[in-house]
């Protein structure tokens, strides 16, 4: 896929900078671009500590809630923890389960059915609260917008308290606590925490009310990192302290089922990073609620039983391959219909909708097909007189605002720049293709719908040294507002063939020379720029990361190909 490549402005500081810290001149380049300029900001953007997060009780209504918890385990009353159905709810739930389940054996969780029940707190979650004979539900991950829902709680005697960092509506539900450090009251100094942040913060809290020690809360790091990864959460202040030591935890986790959860993805003799949680970890733990009941994964993330995690690991991972074979099913026929529809081939916007599609599937379909027609895409999985869709597109085009301006054919709908999600009566799918077409038309170039690729530096070959590959470390973790420094290298050599690599053949792995400098380099899905590279091997310029590559039990540095342009540039 093509790219646009912006670069960062050359900040003037770099010199300084580099004196400052004693780094390279490309380190303080990206050091710069991610808005780090002194000296105690670099260490703490490189060296954070545990003792860097906030405290707990900065956050509103943080009092109530603990007070409210620690009463209820005094007096032996039942709590139930309520959370979502992806990885962020799930490990959320299985954190404060964990942390309380130390303190009082009157405490159960439920995960709902993404496919029954939807989505957030619901009736049926509060009468079986009522039927265990709960006093008091833990929302997490959940619950900001649960008005209705928390006034019948209450009418049936319950307490409720949210933990959900989603957006906020125009009135907080009249709940025991809301904690949520985007209440527009709330004065607690970071925004960006995902539910299991959240959750990590309340048992942090909890144990100082009651006196845990920490290291009965820092045991469960490793599921923090989880969540806060798979949540693609911006990975900055206390989301990458959270994540830099959890990753550290996950890779000696003492949980059974996240041991053979590691296993099943091949991971166990592997440094694990951001990368392995978002394409390896979190995938098989969000199946488990895209195609079936998601309380496995609590079952999983809390058993003691290594026979029971093997299990449910392996459940899991086939959880997974089932996804992916609808995935792979539902994409070759939404592909088809667009290629073979005189309006969807030339539409703008593309609107699909079908019966056959899992509700759990579309998100990531609908990923797959934006990039196969550079266009923004709403895939609908109908089920009876109504369907539920998931939007997705790419580029500088405002998805969101987009759907908003269909509002009046849809009967619900959220989401943001990239992403959204919907629901819709049948009889108004066909008006609503038409309708998005015209709306993207009205408000997009094609230009609006081509990635852009940010670029930190350039960079010459003789600039990758073992220093510098240790300090690109110490920049990580990498994810949102923190990605993996991206570098570009121009009129480089083909040393060589290209060669076309993977199962399917469509990956491509060559070595590049710059003076006397040769670096390996693959680019995954990049198999059709082999002919380019043959047809002028002298003309070549490269945008990539860098890492470490071990095979056969040697490490060396390789090129990880974001894009390739041969010839001028």
């Amino acid at each position: 896929m093509k790219h646009r490549w912006t670069y960062y402005d050359i900040h003037p500081q770099v010199d300084q900078i580099m004196e400052l810290i004693n780094v390279p001149r490309v380190i303080a380049q990206i050091l710069l671009n991610r808005g780090v300029g002194t000296f105690d900001e670099a260490r703490y953007f490189l060296k954070p500590t545990m003792d860097d997060l906030h405290n707990p009780f900065l956050m509103a209504d943080m009092d109530q809630a603990i007070e409210r918890i620690a009463s209820a385990i005094q007096k032996n009353e039942h709590i139930m923890i309520f959370g979502d159905y992806d990885v962020d709810g799930t490990t959320s739930t299985t954190l404060l389960y964990l942390t309380i389940k130390l303190l009082t054996d009157q405490v159960s969780y439920f995960i709902p059915d993404r496919l029954k029940e939807g989505y957030g707190l619901s009736i049926y979650g509060i009468q079986l609260a009522k039927e265990r004979g709960a006093g008091l539900i833990l929302a997490v991950d959940c619950g900001i917008t649960a008005n209705k829902e928390v006034d019948q709680a209450r009418l049936m005697g319950l307490d409720v308290i949210i933990i959900d960092h989603h957006v906020p509506g125009e009135t907080l539900p009249d709940a025991v606590a809301v904690l949520n450090p985007k209440r527009m009251d709330c004065d607690y100094p970071f925004k960006e925490l995902c539910g299991v942040g959240l959750a990590y913060k309340v048992a942090q809290a909890l144990a100082e009310q009651v006196g845990l020690p920490d290291h009965a809360v820092y045991a469960h790091m490793d599921l923090v990192a989880l969540g806060t990864t798979a949540d693609i959460v911006p990975l900055r202040d206390e989301n990458r302290v959270l994540t830099k030591y959890g990753l550290a935890m996950i890779q000696q986790t003492k949980k059974p089922g996240l041991q053979a959860l590691i296993n099943a993805v091949g991971l166990k003799q592997k440094e694990i990073v951001t990368g392995h949680v978002v394409f390896g970890l979190a995938p098989r733990i969000n199946a488990a609620g895209r195609m079936g009941d998601a309380n496995r994964v609590v079952r999983l993330l809390t058993t003691e039983n290594r026979e029971e995690a093997d299990q449910l690991a392996e459940e899991l991972n086939m959880e997974n391959v089932r996804r992916r074979q609808q995935d792979s099913v539902a994409f070759e026929e939404a592909r088809d219909v667009v290629e073979n529809d005189a309006f969807l081939s030339e539409a703008n916007g593309i609107v699909l909708a079908s019966e056959r599609w899992h509700p759990g599937i579309i998100g990531i379909v609908a990923s797959r097909m934006v990039e196969a027609f550079s266009r923004p895409v709403v895939m609908i999985a109908m089920n009876g007189d109504t369907g539920r869709g998931s939007a997705r597109t790419m580029g500088d085009f405002h998805l969101y605002n987009a759907i908003k301006e269909c509002a009046d054919l849809l009967i619900q709908f959220g989401g943001h720049h990239h992403a959204a999600g919907l629901s819709i009566a049948r009889e108004n799918v066909t008006a609503f293709q038409q309708r998005f077409h015209e709306v993207v038309t009205a408000n997009a170039t094609p230009e609006d719908f081509i990635p852009r690729l940010n670029i930190d530096s350039e960079i010459e070959f003789d600039e990758v040294t073992p220093r510098l590959m240790k300090l690109l470390k110490m920049l990580g973790p990498f994810g949102p507002d923190n990605n993996h420094p991206v570098l570009v290298s121009r009129n480089l050599t083909l040393v060589g063939a290209p060669n076309i690599i993977g199962s399917e053949k469509t990956h491509l792995k060559f070595k590049v020379r710059q003076k006397n400098h040769v670096i390996d380099a693959i680019g995954f899905g990049m198999a059709d720029y082999a002919d380019q590279l043959r047809a002028q091997p002298n003309r070549v310029h490269l945008a990539y990361t860098l890492e470490e590559n071990t095979w056969h039990g040697k490490t060396s540095t390789q090129l990880r190909i974001k894009d390739i342009v041969v010839g001028d540039i």
